[in-house]
């Protein structure tokens, strides 16, 4: 999917050029006429190819939770000719999300789990990631900052690995992961902040060789989305702020998602 065609909302083209970034206020995305209300934000279009700087003017809109931040991003994508869609969550947090997309667009759900390996000594800030299988993913930009070896994150490595291991089995059971092989696949998040999770995340479903691999998220930083459309065929933000520091600041209610709610959500889009 990345070489010789044409460039569209997002798709790297054959030349390697960066995405068309898109961001836009929830009441356009959701195909609502643009009101006085400050806090609506600006719809735009813009090649990132003409400078990141005029690219991200500040759009703050704050999503009630994620379920509706889920309902204003599938209005973004319903109106495309997707593929026999899969639509995977990002756990934990991207699962609410997606399961309101996956709903609108009568396509397939299912869970993708990556693990952030963090910086040591701040557990907070992710250096890299790793799903339960595959190699890890590191930030080597980030590595070379802070002067650390990724031969000194093994074992953090190794521990994030066997916790998305042990969240696989409990998302999935005996179950079999959803085929992916020449399907559109829409990898969806809660926000995006430094990207390194979602960078393992579609590595390890760029090698199930789907037909066209998406990343969309309600919230994206927007050094963030412009790095991460060298892994996605297309990158989806409904808000590209300009002054991001958390995803949790774009939410009014934004607890922690727990396994059981995972569960729960996987469970009855089966049904």
């Amino acid at each position: 999917m990345r070489d010789g065609i044409p460039l569209r909302h997002g798709t790297i083209d054959g030349r390697g050029l960066p995405p068309l970034l898109r961001a836009a206020s929830p009441r356009s995305a959701a195909g609502l006429p643009e009101g006085g209300d400050p806090t609506d934000g600006r719809g735009f279009t813009a090649d990132s190819r003409s400078g990141m700087a005029a690219l991200m003017a500040a759009v703050s809109e704050v999503f009630l939770d994620r379920p509706a931040a889920g309902r204003l991003l599938a209005a973004r994508l319903r109106g495309r000719d997707w593929h026999d869609p899969v639509v995977l969550g990002l756990a934990r947090g991207g699962v609410p999300v997606a399961a309101q997309v996956a709903w609108e667009l009568d396509a397939t759900l299912d869970v993708l789990v990556s693990r952030k390996i963090s910086l040591p000594g701040n557990p907070e800030f992710g250096v890299g990631a790793v799903t339960a299988d595959g190699p890890p993913y590191y930030a080597e930009q980030t590595l070379d900052t802070f002067g650390i070896d990724a031969r000194d994150l093994s074992q953090a490595c190794a521990g994030e690995r066997e916790e998305a291991r042990r969240r696989v089995l409990r998302y999935q059971g005996d179950r079999a992961p959803t085929p992916l092989r020449g399907r559109d696949v829409l990898v969806v998040d809660d926000g995006l902040a430094t990207g390194v999770t979602a960078t393992a995340a579609l590595r390890a479903v760029r090698r199930d060789e789907p037909r066209l691999l998406v990343f969309a998220a309600p919230t994206c930083a927007s050094d963030a989305a412009a790095t991460l459309s060298r892994e996605a065929d297309e990158v989806e933000c409904l808000s590209l702020p300009a002054d991001f520091v958390a995803v949790g600041q774009w939410y009014r209610d934004f607890p922690q998602t727990s396994d059981d709610e995972v569960v729960a959500l996987l469970t009855a889009a089966r049904e």
